[in-house]
């Protein structure tokens, strides 16, 4: 891991702290998308009893590599994430993969960020750097991965992350 990051408001980015707290079935503490039902506030006010499948946001840092590339200025929590990686393919997991974060934290992952606007107010021409096209024209999104905590535990910086994988067969990750 090389990052980990919190914010207790709603904002676009995170600070970047020395350590986080997973709750199980809540999210990161004291983080504002921490909770049993969604926090994000356009699928609020569409339906606030809706489950929160986003309670942890993962990014890959590989993707500020290819950002930075293109000019763009990003880093650990530029983004909105709770947790940056570096090796791990995150897009490529299927729905279900278990991510066990340190000692004892253990996150499912749920599906894809779906990048909104605000990624456009950070800076002009990244939302568009943060969606791809195969060949044959299926969006892609590059923005990372969205999971839930299963079990709780302290997170840093250089911990380790295993991932386990769910029985087949795998469901692609999918926007949530």
């Amino acid at each position: 891991m090389r990052a980990v990051a919190a914010h207790g408001l709603h904002g676009f980015s995170k600070p970047l702290q020395q350590e986080i707290r997973l709750l199980a079935g809540l999210g990161v503490e004291g983080d504002a998308h921490c909770g049993t039902t969604v926090k994000h506030r356009s699928r609020v006010a569409v339906d606030p009893t809706q489950p929160n499948l986003r309670q942890v946001h993962l990014l890959h840092a590989e993707l500020f590599d290819e950002l930075m590339a293109r000019g763009f200025t990003v880093g650990p929590g530029n983004l909105g994430e709770n947790v940056t990686t570096r090796g791990l393919d995150l897009l490529g997991l299927p729905v279900g993969a278990k991510l066990y974060l340190g000692a004892e934290a253990v996150v499912e992952v749920t599906g894809l960020r779906n990048p909104c606007s605000q990624i456009e107010a950070y800076q002009t021409g990244l939302l568009a750097a943060v969606l791809d096209r195969t060949a044959d024209g299926t969006l892609v999104r590059k923005a990372g991965i969205m999971g839930i905590v299963l079990e709780g535990g302290i997170v840093r910086p250089g911990d380790a992350v295993r991932v386990g994988l769910p029985d087949g067969p795998w469901r692609k990750l999918d926007r949530v």
